[in-house]
């Protein structure tokens, strides 16, 4: 205020000044203004009432702009519209009550049926409030429902759940030979009881070949209801040809997304580990061959995590009383029997043995 008042004063002070004195005085306000500029390079801080001085003064003189330089005139524009908005504002508000405030326990009630039913929306729960008795509008109810981080659709985990009695994968690896030859195998997975319905291998995989793989996995009274696969360029137009032929909807995954094909790569992954890791390939038949003794161990011995620490093909319990404990001698691992006594210092002595059972 005393900026303004100081301003003031000096204005009446110009009007008994000659021309002359006022443009030396205004040249020399303008260099000193400049070397502020030139000096300061924060923002000036302006209040309320330096604001209000030069919206008034755009109001009753024409050439304003001229002499502004501490801010852009369209600083001094957005001023006058922001005072005539909150002066409509009091003016419309002004001797009058807002909107009636909402009761605590209608708001809490309102954020206990949004939170526990993520698919109802305002118009749901302001119908339900209706019939309750509570006499609310729409748009109160929309304020004070609960923003769920998380999109109400399914997500993709409760997708493989809901359908895992009816879902299969198919996935490719590829398994490099003693020649080094790549042979590429294929891998057919259910996922209820994580059982491999079908595999084979081939060094020069086509279309044709994985649709004729498809049929011999799946005859027609066993078709699975959905496909999970990648988006491998090798299931063509005829494979998917075949897959709508059998009738079973195809779901694809994101783009390098192996995590939505958990199942089979584990899968995967414990093929490699347990079996490839320890073997050489000499060729199809050989791989063939070892793969089909994995399996055999796969299905009916090996416990699974996911199973209850059961194998696919459930594995009955044997007591004690059946006998003293012996170790699986698959063909493409050799192991050595063990019995009772012997089982703690034998059993974990260098690579784990393939399965255990009582005789």
């Amino acid at each position: 205020m005393l900026i303004l008042l100081s301003a003031f004063l000096s204005a009446l002070g110009s009007m008994f000044r000659s021309r002359g004195a006022l443009e030396l005085e205004n040249l020399a306000l303008r260099h000193q203004i400049g070397v502020l500029e030139r000096s300061v390079r924060k923002r000036p801080k302006l209040t309320a009432a330096d604001r209000l001085f030069w919206v008034f003064l755009s109001r009753v003189w024409d050439d304003w702009r001229s002499a502004l330089d501490i801010v852009q005139p369209a600083t001094v524009i957005a001023w006058h519209r922001q005072g005539f908005r909150l002066f409509w504002i009091w003016k419309i508000r002004h001797g009058r009550v807002g909107r009636p405030a909402v009761a605590c326990e209608v708001r809490d009630l309102i954020r206990k049926m949004s939170r526990e039913n993520p698919l109802w929306g305002a118009p749901h729960i302001h119908g339900e409030l209706l019939k309750l008795g509570i006499e609310i509008s729409e748009t109160s109810v929309a304020n004070y429902l609960v923003r769920h981080r998380k999109p109400p659709s399914q997500t993709w985990r409760t997708f493989l759940n809901h359908h895992v009695h009816n879902l299969v994968s198919i996935d490719f690896f590829t398994v490099p030979t003693i020649r080094f030859q790549v042979l590429y195998v294929f891998l057919v997975l259910a996922h209820d009881r994580r059982r491999v319905l079908h595999f084979n291998v081939t060094a020069h995989p086509t279309a044709e070949w994985t649709a004729q793989q498809l049929r011999e996995a799946f005859p027609y009274d066993q078709v699975p209801r959905y496909l999970l696969r990648d988006r491998d360029q090798i299931f063509g137009d005829t494979f998917r040809a075949q897959v709508n032929n059998l009738q079973i909807q195809e779901v694809l995954t994101a783009p390098r997304s192996p995590w939505q094909r958990a199942y089979v790569e584990r899968v995967i992954g414990s093929i490699r580990r347990e079996c490839l890791d320890h073997v050489i390939v000499f060729g199809e038949g050989s791989l063939r061959r070892t793969l089909s003794s994995y399996f055999s161990y796969y299905h009916q011995t090996r416990p699974h995590l996911s199973l209850n620490k059961d194998a696919p093909e459930p594995r009955p319990i044997q007591r004690l009383e059946l006998g003293p404990v012996v170790t699986s001698t698959p063909s493409w691992r050799t192991t050595s029997s063990v019995t009772n006594d012997a089982l703690p210092e034998r059993i974990w002595e260098g690579t784990p043995p393939i399965g255990l059972s009582r005789i």
